[in-house]
């Protein structure tokens, strides 16, 4: 994470402190304002990604990828009382570590330590309702869906791809007219999981097929600080983990080749500002 983040983060953190020695009642008002905002944040996400068969660990790539993440929420009576709509979208392109063997396997995992070039997108839609459980705490069931994309840079170029669904619950307690935080979780599935793999020269013309699906599970914690009437600063830390099974077995010209098994968890901080309607 660059040094401009971390004293962002830190001003925020100190913000908060200041929230919490505000006396002023809060109630659910101040959540549902905070919680129609448009936002723009700086995103650092954490890659942790391993590759394994029946010998153990294949390669695996780790490291922060820097970029942004703009997001759209609404609180407000619709169709249903407190109906609770969210949409966002983060870029992230940097570099990972790599550690691994050569494309022909020898050597085996640790024979080759390297960089690679990593290229992060998602988007998601969530839809929900809004329930009061006293006058400064809210409860929101939602349910919500989802894509991800992963360009990975090794070897000749490795896209990854997946859609997914879920169950989730966003708790948001209001201690101040000018503090929120919110507690996250979400279950469920990925769908359509999907690998293109690049060729090279010598006639290797790659493959593509699909992955194995997996649960993939999320939690995540965030505080808006109220910064002026319609000005919020918001910081977020969130975690998700899911898998990709292998695929089947492709000839690509040079060989017999198939993707493994592997297992990814992203740690993703964000910071920005949101403006309320």
């Amino acid at each position: 994470m660059s040094e401009g983040v971390i004293l962002l983060s830190r001003i925020v953190l100190l913000s908060i402190g200041c929230a919490l020695l505000n006396t002023a009642l809060a109630a659910t008002s101040d959540i549902r304002l905070s919680n129609n905002q448009i936002n723009l944040q700086s995103i650092s996400t954490k890659v942790g990604y391993t590759e394994t068969n029946s010998t153990g660990v294949l390669d695996t790539e780790d490291g922060p990828v820097s970029g942004f993440a703009v997001s759209l929420s609404s609180m407000r009576n619709g169709w249903i009382k407190s109906e609770y709509l969210y949409a966002d979208y983060d870029y992230s392109k940097g570099r990972t570590r790599y550690i691994g063997a050569y494309i022909n396997g020898g050597g085996g995992y640790g024979s080759v330590v390297s960089t690679s070039g990593a290229v992060l997108s998602n988007y998601s839609f969530r839809y929900g309702k809004g329930l009061t459980l006293n006058n400064s705490t809210m409860l929101t069931p939602f349910a919500e869906f989802g894509h991800h994309y992963w360009d990975r840079g090794v070897n000749y170029g490795e896209i990854y791809t997946h859609y997914y669904y879920g169950l989730g619950g966003l708790l948001q307690y209001s201690p101040s007219q000018s503090f929120v935080l919110s507690l996250n979780g979400l279950m469920g599935n990925t769908q359509n999981s999907y690998i293109k793999v690049m060729g090279g020269g010598g006639g290797d013309y790659g493959f593509a097929g699909p992955l194995g699906n997996s649960p993939v599970a999320r939690v995540g914690l965030s505080a808006d600080f109220r910064v002026d009437d319609n000005i919020y600063a918001k910081l977020s830390v969130e975690r998700t983990r899911f898998s990709y099974g292998k695929s089947a077995v492709y000839y690509t010209g040079t060989g017999y080749f198939l993707e493994p098994d592997s297992s990814t968890s992203y740690t993703i901080v964000k910071f920005g500002l949101g403006h309320t309607f």
